[in-house]
């Protein structure tokens, strides 16, 4: 037995053939318009009823079909295209007997070109008279019920065009992204970045401790991997001479889901010559409140619920003293291995036993820190165990020049001063392998050629990545990833 919509697709189907006997093509060929929907409406929203009446302003603008009120030799319809809708109204009197005829077979769903007058509806609504009709697109499958209110979570994400049909709103979020990726772009390049492309599939994965995905290349017989971070080659760049680059870039990892995790997400990476992680701070402080006041007006948000400041200075919290802060240990946990576990497994914690103080104390930051940093903030002075590309501070080699920025509970960007000594960037990379020796499937590969590029010499740099689609999330007030990556990655579809 059929569904409603398996019943309603069936019927559109037969009046395919209803269509091509009227001599209709349900699917048609190119329409010229003078407007877009949206244009059309901020031109003249605010056109009286009289001014419209005396101009006769004549318009041709498409969209689909979202409703439909007919009373018998006139009708009601709304276009919507994109986040906007536009009414256009049609009687019998005004159209030919063949449009007529077409306009009596059109369902919700479809695609329509009209031609016509604008003018207001009695209810003082813009709409326009309709003297030519034309289809573009037959629909086959309905509108969801309750169209306007598409809520299924799974469904949305899946079926992303449906979601923009129905939730017209969801438009806004992504208009938004494109925008900030646009602001960062010419805000970038105002300070004298330049934009450069590195390559997707690598031999090696490098540049970030993460499992990669791996391919074949089936001429090279060589397994590649695709990126999981641009890093290591634009420092090759900087050591080519180029003094400060970008690139806005999609990188892939081969972990799990989350509401903040999809194994393909979009990162901005900048490096910048003759620089530290302090001026990386200054530069993100001046790039997300200049963003915020020209996409949202002010410097001030509101994200889930909660008020955020983006004015800067933010707050500067070193790694150990956060950990002291808002992990609610003693200060013996931070230099006592067992101390730290026992801590760790108050809070529930798996610590293995051949986890390092730092291993454990990284558990942690990640359980107990993190979600409690709400206003933007910089951790500072990581554990140079942690960060393998990163300069060691000049009065504590045990720690690195080297922030993260958390804002609402979560990690949006990761900087620090270039490890540019190549020496030491072997013996990182050398105590990274032996991790992976051990088991560890995300520590850092060694790569000869990075290390060959630093011996012809870098100069001091500092570099970010900035995670692009949870600032998405912070600027759109979403509580997911998936809520701001047009096609997130899902569980294989059951039949």
């Amino acid at each position: 037995m059929m569904d409603d919509s398996s019943q309603q697709r069936e019927q559109r189907i037969q009046k395919l053939a209803t269509l091509n006997a009227m001599g209709v093509r349900p699917y048609g060929a190119r329409f010229e318009t003078t407007h877009g929907i949206a244009r059309l409406v901020e031109a003249h929203g605010a056109d009286t009823k009289e001014s419209l009446d005396q101009r006769r302003i004549d318009c041709r603008v498409a969209g689909r079909i979202v409703a439909l009120r007919r009373f018998g030799k006139t009708a009601f319809a709304s276009l919507q295209e994109g986040a906007r809708r536009l009414q256009v109204y049609w009687k019998k009197d005004h159209l030919d007997a063949g449009a007529f005829q077409l306009a009596q077979e059109l369902d919700l769903g479809d695609w329509i070109g009209v031609a016509g007058t604008l003018f207001r509806t009695k209810t003082d609504e813009l709409t326009v008279e309709t003297q030519a009709l034309t289809l573009l697109a037959k629909g086959l499958r309905p509108l969801p019920e309750k169209w306007h209110g598409l809520t299924d979570i799974e469904t949305r994400y899946r079926q992303r065009y449906v979601d923009l049909i129905a939730n017209p709103g969801i438009h806004a979020v992504f208009e938004t992204r494109s925008r900030l990726i646009d602001g960062l772009r010419r805000e970038l390049a105002a300070r004298g970045f330049l934009e450069v492309e590195t390559p997707m599939m690598q031999p090696l994965p490098g540049g970030a401790a993460a499992r990669p995905f791996v391919t074949h290349h089936n001429a090279l017989n060589a397994d590649l991997y695709l990126r999981i971070a641009p890093e290591l080659y634009l420092k090759r760049l900087i050591v080519g001479g180029f003094r400060r680059v970008f690139e806005i870039n999609r990188n892939f990892r081969n972990e799990g889901l989350s509401t903040i995790h999809n194994p393909e997400f979009t990162m901005l990476e900048m490096y910048q010559a003759y620089a530290d992680y302090h001026d990386m701070m200054a530069l993100t402080e001046d790039l997300f409140v200049t963003l915020a006041r020209d996409i949202l007006g002010g410097a001030t948000l509101e994200y889930q619920g909660r008020a955020i400041d983006l004015t800067p200075p933010w707050r500067r919290l070193s790694w150990h003293d956060a950990i002291l802060e808002h992990g609610g240990v003693d200060r013996n946990v931070l230099e006592n291995r067992d101390a730290a576990a026992a801590a760790a497994g108050q809070l529930g914690l798996d610590v293995t036993k051949d986890a390092s103080l730092t291993d454990v104390l990284h558990a942690l930051f990640d359980a107990a820190v993190e979600h409690r940093l709400t206003q933007p903030t910089f951790i500072t002075d990581y554990p140079a165990e942690l960060s393998p590309l990163s300069r060691r501070k000049d009065d504590d080699p045990r720690l690195a020049d080297r922030f993260e920025l958390f804002v609402a509970g979560r990690e949006l960007a990761n900087g620090f001063s270039e490890l540019n000594d190549p020496l030491d960037q072997r013996e990182r990379f050398e105590a990274q392998a032996a991790r992976r020796d051990a088991g560890d499937a995300e520590a850092h590969v060694l790569d000869e050629d990075f290390l060959r590029a630093l011996e012809y010499g870098m100069p001091p740099a500092a570099g970010e990545g900035i995670g692009i689609d949870r600032l998405v999330m912070l600027f759109t007030d979403q509580p997911s990833i998936r809520d701001v990556i047009l096609f997130p990655q899902l569980r294989p579809e059951t039949p």
